[in-house]
């Protein structure tokens, strides 16, 4: 036999089991190829479903604090339990009992949840404190397994509905959804990270190394134009006028004339942001950013200013009231239908009469009105850093009727914001000069620098400083003398006015019956305005006049604001620049007696608009005043003889 011969076939087997191997290796490879190349994306979702997803971890968000620092809502990382089904050593029902008094739920609805065919539950979001260490201590004590603990942001508001429509609130995904938390949430939302949740071989999730959390990389800090203490007298009055008169809704808001601040603005009703969960739709409104609403009195000022500026009116016209007014056929009338006779300007407005607007309003037109509306800001939104800020409502004026004309003059066809009134009464405290409103002072970066910050700024004159002096003059007597007197704060000066006007039926069109909305807007002291303050009531019950139901709140607000500004006194300020001058009370002249009724003017020289309007007014003498200060002019002259019912004009200067 050939030796050969099985050496050759030995050979031949090598090569075909080198052959075999060769080709399982290259299918084994073309294998891997196809699963890790081709269909990895496939495999990898595959593998990911076998989990229960992503879980996106956030850090903290930046702290919102008050113009002086104090937090207003800042993060804190707190813990959310999670479990898995698969892994309890207790049953769901057992575990259930146990947890439902702790985590607020339904037993059922923990035992539905710790039942379900997965690897991981959410069980509780960003717990209380409190709870989570009574949970922890419970399977520490109990041994069970499947449950544990990971860390999360969880947004905090220390002073509960403290400005809550201004601040708004955050979702559990970290989102701002309401107020500045939404407007500003790109700005100080916290890093992310979004992880995978996996399972070991048993089912177990990974959780320890993969759900932790971390720092922000680029945390921002906000610092509002509010002062706490400010928020917190506004909110108190509006609080109380609430329940004192059941109205359905409430504004306030306060704001520096000079450089357009927002330092308090609040809504009732409201909410506690740290259980945003509990509120309604109708809670969550920021009325005084939203809403629209026609202003009634409280316009007329603007109007005064407007036919002051156009020349279409001044402020020593006489004129007699007829006790109606008639255009397009339909009569303007009085709230009291009745004449008041004789009148000048500071009359109409003192006494709000709407026969002398709407006259005033007639004389100046539609055309020339609308113009001064939109110059005072009117008809268009101020910008303020909140959400969906109204815009309000005015006539197109070659479409106006002298009907129109005529409601225009006395607030009413035309609707405004809130914020609008503020912004408007801002060229009347400021010499002229309107400012925005904004509420936002600055935006910080992690390292202290300024992101941002907001300044003054003067979005135009709409009449001089002139008129605003006249037309302040006029609101002082308002408040002091008018309608407006339940707005007095003791050792003040103050100018404003009230405001009563019928609901507009939003779906219907028209007025709701018996339904208005009662406001007051005002600021002071006038010798040098510190702060402008609007109050709305939105269908008070029972008594419903501005100047019986908004003008208290106002006192109540502004009594506080001004002693937390340390603004002084009258007197304060009388005994400071006048030292050495007399008291007017140990020289003031007799007043004539009931029965005389002429006699003659005493000399005014020297003595403050508030001790010649008090005497005047007790002696039943009209008062026309212009400047302010001191006085230093007057007509009748001193010793002319006078009637009760006349009016003297008296001119003060600094």
């Amino acid at each position: 036999m050939d030796q050969g011969q099985p050496r050759n076939k030995m050979r031949m087997r090598s090569a075909n089991i080198s052959k075999a191997i060769s080709v399982l290796v290259a299918l084994l490879v073309l294998r891997l190829f196809w699963v890790q190349v081709i269909e990895g994306s496939r495999y990898e979702e595959m593998a990911m479903n076998q989990t229960e997803g992503s879980q996106t971890l956030y850090s903290p968000r930046g702290t919102i604090y008050d113009r002086n620092g104090k937090e207003m809502a800042f993060s804190i990382m707190v813990k959310s339990l999670y479990g898995d089904p698969g892994m309890l050593n207790v049953s769901p029902k057992e575990a259930a009992k146990a947890l439902a008094p702790i985590l607020h739920k339904k037993e059922k609805d923990i035992e539905e949840r710790l039942s379900r065919d997965t690897s991981f539950v959410w069980l509780e979001r960003t717990m209380d404190p409190e709870d989570s260490d009574r949970v922890k201590d419970l399977i520490r004590e109990r041994k069970w397994e499947g449950l544990s603990f990971v860390d999360e942001s969880r947004r905090f508001y220390p002073n509960g509905s403290m400005a809550a429509n201004v601040l708004g609130f955050v979702g559990m995904d970290d989102k701002g959804l309401d107020g500045l938390e939404m407007s500003l949430d790109s700005l100080i939302r916290g890093g992310s990270n979004k992880q995978q949740i996996l399972t070991d071989a048993r089912g177990n999730p990974i959780l320890k190394s993969v759900l932790t959390p971390f720092k922000a990389e680029k945390e921002r800090s906000v610092y509002l134009t509010i002062d706490q203490n400010i928020q917190f007298y506004a909110e108190r009055a509006l609080d109380r006028a609430m329940k004192t008169t059941h109205a359905t809704g409430g504004i306030i808001i306060v704001m520096d004339p000079k450089t357009g601040e927002i330092l308090a603005l609040g809504n009732q009703p409201s909410y506690d942001p740290n259980h945003f969960e509990k509120a309604d739709e109708r809670q969550f409104k920021n009325r005084a950013v939203v809403d629209i609403y026609e202003p009634g009195s409280t316009f007329k000022p603007i109007i005064a200013a407007t036919a002051l500026s156009a020349g279409t009116y001044d402020t020593k016209r006489v004129w007699h009231d007829p006790g109606v007014v008639w255009a397009s056929g339909h009569p303007i009338k009085n709230w009291n239908e009745e004449s008041y006779g004789d009148v000048r300007l500071v009359d109409i407005i003192k006494w709000s009469i709407n026969t002398g607007f709407a006259h005033v309003g007639l004389l100046t037109g539609g055309e020339t009105m609308t113009d001064y509306a939109k110059r005072f800001g009117f008809g268009r939104s101020t910008g303020i850093e909140l959400p969906g800020e109204g815009v309000g409502l005015l006539f197109e004026p070659k479409n106006m009727r002298p009907i129109d004309v005529a409601t225009m003059s006395i607030g009413q066809g035309i609707a405004v914001t809130p914020l609008q009134m503020v912004q408007a009464y801002s060229a009347l405290a400021n010499g002229g000069k309107m400012v925005k409103p904004h509420i936002i002072a600055s935006i910080k970066n992690a390292d202290g620098s300024d992101y941002q910050v907001t300044e003054k700024e003067v979005i135009g004159q709409p009449i001089t400083e002139a008129v605003a002096a006249e037309v302040k003059d006029m609101m002082e007597k308002e408040v002091s003398e008018g309608g407006g007197s339940n707005a007095q704060v003791p050792g003040y000066h103050m100018a404003g006015k009230t405001g009563t006007a019928q609901k507009i039926d939003a779906e219907h069109g028209g007025y709701l019956k018996n339904q208005y909305i009662a406001s007051f807007c005002g600021f002071g002291p006038t010798e040098d305005p510190r702060a402008i303050c609007l109050v709305v009531l939105d269908t008070p019950t029972g008594t419903y006049y501005g100047g019986q139901v908004a003008a208290p709140v106002f006192k109540e607000a502004m009594t506080q604001i001004m002693r937390y500004l340390a603004v002084p006194t009258i007197e304060d300020s009388e005994n400071h620049a006048k030292p050495v001058t007399p008291s007017i009370e140990t020289n003031k002249p007799k007043l004539p007696s009931e029965a005389e009724t002429e006699f003659p003017l005493p000399s005014f020289y020297g003595w403050s608009m508030r001790d010649t309007g008090e005497w005047l007014t007790k002696a039943g003498l009209g008062f026309a005043l212009e400047g302010s200060g001191f006085v230093d002019k007057q007509s009748p002259g001193a010793g002319i003889y006078v009637k009760k019912g006349d009016t003297v004009w008296v001119h003060c200067s600094e």
